[in-house]
């Protein structure tokens, strides 16, 4: 899958770390057989549970995040800071569409592909992390399940034309600390 990340060099990308199987050590190998893998699917594709309370907890910690990064001193940890709005925003990416609710998944996802490419934290990086929590909590709560349509695809444009603005303001900037590495 080829990932956008607003045409700017990817800074940061999460790290994944595979923990020894002790279970499959003891049991040996071998794959699940595919009337388990299509018992799996079905659970999935049938999944009822309601996504808006662990949704709240993660726009909860998103919006901790924004108000830490907005707060911040000068000489705060910037990754430390990036992470703390970074990290819930990728878990709504992975837990939208189990939850039905895709439209969820593609705004987090933009947002985390932003987040992975910006230097630092600034005003205008904190009213862009706003407008995603925001427009996610709109989702979330309006209880839009599906892709959203139209609708869907023009909120989408719209959060995606505000991170390009930002890049396009701060490419003076970009290109002068290309040039200094």
């Amino acid at each position: 899958m080829d990932v956008q990340h607003y045409n700017q060099p990817q800074r940061r990308k999460a790290d994944f770390i595979k923990p020894p199987n002790l279970i499959k050590a003891k049991v040996g190998d071998g794959g699940l057989s595919d009337a388990i893998l299509d018992r799996a699917q079905k659970l999935l594709e049938e999944n009822t549970g309601d996504f808006v309370p662990l949704a709240e907890i993660y726009l909860a910690r998103m919006k901790d995040g924004i108000k830490k990064s907005r707060d911040a001193v000068d000489g705060e940890d910037t990754e430390y800071l990036i992470s703390g709005i970074l990290y819930p925003c990728a878990q709504l990416k992975a837990n939208g569409g189990m939850f039905h609710y895709p439209l969820v998944t593609r705004i987090a996802e933009r947002f985390v592909q932003f987040m992975e490419v910006i230097e630092c934290i600034d005003p205008e990086v904190i009213e862009i992390a706003e407008a995603f929590h925001t427009t996610i909590t709109a989702v979330v709560h309006g209880k839009v399940k599906g892709d959203g349509g139209q609708y869907g695809n023009e909120i989408v444009e719209a959060l995606n034309a505000a991170c390009m603005r930002y890049f396009e303001k701060h490419e003076e900037q970009i290109e002068r600390k290309k040039q200094d590495q």
